[in-house]
């Protein structure tokens, strides 16, 4: 049984440690002369890290997938985080203009 939490825990640590160490890796290449822009996260946005890190877990311990039930695991843990975060990519296109590449002068 903890063989099979751990796996999920080690893969969330690798996904996050791809998307975080870069960020923090290029932080000390800023330029001086330029302001360095804050990035503060919405009180939305920190409840949906959390729930797209609990959840998966939940239905882990509750579906238990490393003993053959990983249809419900993929259904239950997996597919709501990966429908909700697309829809908020997608609503997010739509509130945003798109920026146009600069032709060069």
């Amino acid at each position: 049984m903890l063989a099979g939490i751990q796996e999920i825990l080690t893969l969330l640590a690798i996904i996050l440690g791809v998307i975080f160490i870069p960020r923090m890796m290029a932080g000390g290449k800023a330029e001086k002369n330029v302001r360095k822009k804050t990035f503060h996260l919405s009180g939305r946005m920190r409840l949906s890290i959390i729930l797209s890190i609990v959840t998966p877990l939940t239905a882990g311990l509750v579906f238990e997938p490393w003993k053959h039930n990983l249809t419900s695991f993929i259904l239950a843990g997996i597919l709501p985080v990966a429908a909700g975060w697309a829809i908020y990519w997608i609503m997010s296109g739509f509130k945003k203009p798109g920026k146009t590449p600069r032709t060069g002068k």
